[in-house]
């Protein structure tokens, strides 16, 4: 009776174990999905479409604050230059949380900034879907939303 009983609870209590394990970002991750994040910035930036296409998956997709879908590498990547050509100014990312959703992918939650030529600071939030590929990690969606309230 006691091997059934503890059987039954390692069955029970197992999954909830190894399911908290994948939320946590290990500190190599969190350095290596940082440096892509900052390095994606750096590309939207300097307006560097070599670079975006370094830390971009080929299927990126991309909702945008105006509500337009960019799907695809190319439609993602017109897009921006298309964005920071018509809103100049200076593009900041802070990384506010990043979660672990399985092994190899994570969500990355940032506050979004673009401080107009004018000293007018436009304030959003972007979140990331990065992937783990054999050349690293790569950002595979993102999600722009201007918050109706301005933090």
């Amino acid at each position: 009776m006691k091997k059934t009983g503890l059987l039954l609870l390692l069955n029970l209590t197992a999954p909830v174990f190894l399911r908290a394990q994948h939320n946590i970002v290990l500190d190599n991750n969190r350095k290596a999905i940082t440096s892509l994040i900052d390095r994606y910035s750096e590309a939207r930036e300097k307006r560097d479409t070599v670079m975006l296409k370094t830390v971009l998956t080929s299927d990126v997709d991309q909702l945008v604050s105006t509500g337009e879908w960019r799907d695809g590498l190319r439609a993602a990547i017109d897009g921006m230059m298309k964005s920071s050509a018509n809103t100049p100014g200076t593009r900041t990312l802070h990384i506010e949380k990043m979660k672990m959703l399985a092994a190899g992918v994570a969500i990355v939650d940032c506050r979004y900034e673009i401080q107009n030529d004018d000293g007018t600071a436009r304030k959003m939030w972007s979140s990331f879907i990065v992937v783990h590929q054999k050349s690293g990690w790569k950002i595979t969606a993102i999600r722009n939303m201007l918050p109706t309230v301005q933090p």
